[in-house]
């Protein structure tokens, strides 16, 4: 495992979000700092806006909240496990979603049959 040095003063929020892995590309990291997505120390960041050690970076990612804290500074993507050791992450763990009781059909039984289909209306709740 190779841990690089971190030799930086500063890096821009886009660059380290998408060297760290937290989007896929950097042009997302930017279009999600210019929608307000991403907040540094507790206020919205631009992408160009620049991070030092210690840090606090909050994401927001399809409705949920990931809180990271930078521990180190890198501009270039990196391998997943490397990456992992540049921030720190306290994002509270998700709410588990309440179980809705409704039957599971067994993979492979093929589609439902008419009476099949109205019974799980009928535990719905939802007439047709």
């Amino acid at each position: 495992m190779t841990i690089l040095p971190s030799s930086l003063a500063s890096v821009r929020i886009d660059a380290w979000l998408w060297a760290i892995r937290a989007y896929k590309t950097r042009s997302a990291a930017t279009a999600s700092c210019r929608a307000g997505h991403v907040r540094l120390n507790g206020s919205p960041a631009k992408a160009s806006a620049t991070l030092v050690t210690g840090d606090t970076v909050t994401v927001r990612m399809s409705g949920f909240e990931r809180t990271l804290e930078v521990r180190r500074l890198i501009a270039k993507r990196v391998g997943a496990e490397v990456a992992s050791h540049c921030f720190t992450d306290h994002t509270p763990p998700r709410p588990v979603a309440p179980e809705l009781g409704l039957p599971q059909r067994d993979r492979g039984a093929g589609r439902p049959t008419k009476k099949d289909r109205r019974e799980m209306e009928r535990l719905k709740g939802s007439a047709t």
